[in-house]
């Protein structure tokens, strides 16, 4: 069983189409039919059956595509096991949401380079769903992410994702309304009248905002969305709407923050890489550290500083870089951009 058709195999399991495969892989749409046709003839079942002009996965392709995903993982983890004493060298391809990369990796990498000067770091700024579309299809190695407890990412089989930092969240309202209480369903239904301030560049914000709000017998009227909290603090204050903001920082002084309990809000932050490469020297040496400055630098108060943070939330950047020895870790500046806790 050649890992060639295997791969195909499960591309066209997680691409849908066989022209999909052929443009992620480069190669030709016939190329994929022939070589997924000799795999269901070399094991004597049929792995594909037509679905309109294109084709779908039989329940035998869907098995052997579950299959295939961790075959192709054991034989990358084994190619990686053969030097596991080698100094880390090469490119590591990093893509992630802001904070995590301002407040976090670029500290490593700045701590980091003395005694690994052949590992270079390349940064792409993206919100979860980009970050792992990219690893994914391995244009990253690396993918820094989050979601929330109350709208859990779904990431696939390939992807293996390590634990970062947890922080919690609650409601931005106007000063003027009172703190009050309850719980979160009680405390989101006493605004179900105000208009609500989503996330422009995710969906999880807004998908946490409707389910506490359908616990609390409401459709909420999203009519703003915003990736920038210092953004929507402003339109707080203006009156616009409601929105999520972390719990602990400072808020402007037209802005009353409520925290939210039963059930709370927590967003979850995850270094995510695939299956198979966790043990490659660079990627390995790189969530170690990242795990590690989670826990000596938790998130800190510094959303509400007014910087050029807003424009920079909104840009991609590539930055090539170089590793150094771990140097002590300092409180982390965690930026004003947008659901980045």
């Amino acid at each position: 069983m050649e890992t060639r058709r295997l791969e195909l195999l499960a591309e066209l399991s997680r691409l849908g189409s066989m022209r999909a495969v052929a443009d992620a892989l480069g190669t030709t749409t016939s190329t994929v039919s022939q070589q997924l046709a000799a795999l269901a003839g070399e094991l004597g079942t049929q792995l594909t059956e037509p679905d309109g002009r294109r084709v779908r996965l039989t329940p035998a392709g869907r098995l052997l595509a579950e299959h295939a995903v961790t075959i192709l993982a054991e034989i990358e983890a084994a190619r990686r096991d053969l030097a596991p004493g080698a100094e880390p060298t090469g490119t590591l391809r990093v893509a992630g949401f802001a904070t995590a990369i301002r407040s976090y990796l670029l500290p490593v990498i700045t701590g980091l380079a003395a005694s690994h000067p052949r590992i270079h770091v390349l940064i792409r700024e993206h919100e979860p769903a980009e970050a792992l579309q990219l690893l994914a299809a391995d244009q990253a190695d690396l993918a820094l992410t989050y979601d929330y407890n109350l709208a859990p990412a779904a990431i696939g089989p390939a992807i293996t994702p390590s634990p970062l930092w947890t922080a919690l969240w609650g409601l931005g309202v106007p000063a003027r309304e009172p703190a009050g209480g309850g719980t979160a369903p009680e405390v989101f239904a006493r605004f179900q009248a105000h208009d609500w301030i989503g996330n422009s560049r995710n969906t999880a914000d807004e998908d946490v905002i409707r389910t506490l709000a359908s616990m609390a017998g409401f459709t909420p009227r999203i009519t703003h969305r915003a990736d920038s909290l210092d953004l929507v603090q402003d339109m707080i204050t203006a009156g616009l709407g409601v929105g999520l903001l972390p719990l602990g920082q400072p808020v402007q002084p037209g802005v009353r923050l409520l925290p939210l309990t039963g059930p709370r809000i927590e967003l979850r932050a995850y270094a995510a890489a695939r299956r198979g490469r966790l043990s490659w020297p660079p990627l390995a040496l790189m969530i170690s550290l990242l795990r590690q400055a989670s826990r000596l630098s938790p998130p800190r108060a510094a959303w509400a500083a007014r910087v050029a943070v807003a424009a920079a939330g909104a840009a991609r950047f590539a930055l090539t870089a170089r590793i150094q020895e771990p140097a002590p870790a300092s409180p982390a500046a965690v930026s004003a951009d947008r659901r980045h806790a």
